[in-house]
């Protein structure tokens, strides 16, 4: 084999290594789903809107680093856009809670906070109207922080996450289900 051509291979062979990419692993807020134990109905909670901040509103997942820095993570993915993960969790939650009246929510996230090996944070301010024949009434408007411990894997902290959401759906099931006459503390 001459020189040349095995000069040519070998550079045929870096070439094809550097162009070699990670695998893509992909999550969701939805968490894995339990057995049944009650007969689960219809929701009675619609779903107006759910934004998030604009910085982790990616299919990837964006993490802080140190106090001002942001890295987004090209190998691992939400299933969707975040705010689209969300509303999909919020769904998956509030199906089958029956609320007192049909009402309607609006979800604005303020701040997603994702550090590996310290925390998962929700900031939300979300509001619950009457729809119907009721929707005279006031609507109720509250701002929730949620804030889990999370190991130091991108699995753990999509856990923490998801346990966030889960505690966030509790929270506004119980006052769809009351009279609106306050905002419920963080559980």
């Amino acid at each position: 084999m001459s020189l040349s051509l095995k000069v040519s291979l070998l550079s045929l062979v870096v070439l094809l290594a550097a162009c070699r990419s990670d695998p893509i692993h992909y999550h969701t807020l939805t968490p894995p789903a339990q057995p049944a134990t009650g007969s689960r109905g219809s929701t009675d909670i619609q779903i107006e809107r759910v934004s998030v901040p604009p910085q982790v509103d990616r299919p990837q997942i964006v993490i802080r680093q140190g106090n001002s820095g942001l890295a987004i993570l090209e190998t691992e993915w939400w299933g969707a856009s975040l705010s689209d993960e969300l509303k999909s969790a919020l769904v998956d939650q509030l199906s089958g809670m029956v609320a007192q009246r049909n009402v309607s929510l609006r979800v604005d996230v303020q701040r997603f906070d994702s550090i590996p090996g310290q925390y998962a944070l929700i900031d939300v301010k979300w509001r619950l109207k009457t729809a119907g024949s009721d929707a005279s009434s006031a609507p109720l408007t509250c701002r929730t922080t949620l804030q889990t411990s999370a190991g130091p894997t991108i699995d753990d902290l999509v856990a923490a996450h998801q346990k966030n959401v889960k505690r966030l759906a509790s929270l506004i099931s119980k006052m769809a289900s009351a009279p609106f006459n306050g905002c419920p503390p963080a559980e």
